[in-house]
């Protein structure tokens, strides 16, 4: 496989499957974290942030609804490094009880927005 995202199973009200890092992050702002949980939260952001590129800082645009209103973010499967880190904030899913899922292609077959050496946004979900 060549791709691979971490979301919602359930569409939200955009009609998008929230992904990993937005579902975390609803947590994090809910106030829902235990305070063990909100600092390894806010840690493993800081750490994704700085370990590879904010596609919005390339493109404000592309999270805009107005102009984009559904996109999707995947990791390329060889952006190992990015990858190996996913499992606490799955982790973190389940201790919550929120339910997400794993989606796998080798094809993304919507428009692509942006990409770069370890992700891919595409339009749609």
């Amino acid at each position: 496989m060549t791709f691979v995202r971490y979301e919602s199973p359930d569409v939200n009200g955009h009609g998008a499957h929230t992904g990993v890092f937005g579902l975390t992050n609803g947590l994090a702002r809910s106030g829902a974290l235990s305070e063990v949980d909100r600092r390894w939260w806010r840690a493993a952001n800081d750490w994704y942030d700085a370990a590879y590129p904010d596609p919005a800082m390339v493109d404000p645009s592309l999270f805009d609804r107005s102009v984009h209103p559904v996109t999707s973010c995947w990791f390329r499967t060889s952006a190992v490094h990015l990858l190996s880190r996913v499992g606490g904030y799955l982790d973190l899913l389940d201790r919550y009880g929120v339910s997400w899922l794993e989606r796998r292609v080798d094809l993304l077959t919507a428009p692509v927005l942006y990409e770069d050496e370890v992700q891919v946004v595409i339009a749609g979900s």
